[in-house]
């Protein structure tokens, strides 16, 4: 399955209307970003179940403001909706591999439990 463009637009019906979404924040001036973009598509080939969105950070400022980018090419995985992974920097074939893998493979209970006493915790006022 190729890539599939982000925008403001559908960016949310895309992430929470599919399982997995691995998401490239990217620039067509960033060299890094150049670089990564085959192993993007090579791994969009090899996991069609995994929805592999790209975000041009140039045409959509606002959705990359609204994700925090500082940084290009910064990926995001996202499972059931949920953020579960964000990082910069170009990946190499493997990690990127590995990191499909390790995302298929959360026990998603067991996230949204820990988000939810992170939630609880930080809502508790201080003594």
């Amino acid at each position: 399955m190729a890539t599939q463009t982000l925008t403001q637009h559908n960016f949310d019906e895309v992430v929470t209307g599919n399982d997995v979404v691995l998401v490239d924040f990217w620039a067509d001036w960033c060299g890094p970003c150049k670089s990564f973009a085959p192993t993007f598509e090579a791994s969009a080939t090899k996991h069609p179940d995994v929805v592999h969105g790209k975000v041009d950070t140039e045409s959509e400022q606002g959705l990359a403001a609204a994700a925090n980018i500082r940084s290009i090419p910064t990926i995001m995985a996202f499972r059931e909706g949920v953020l579960v992974f964000a990082q910069p920097g170009a990946l190499p074939p493997a990690a990127l591999e590995d990191l499909v893998t390790q995302v298929k493979a959360l026990d998603m209970d067991e996230v949204r439990k820990q988000l939810a006493e992170q939630q609880a915790g930080a809502e508790q006022p201080e003594a």
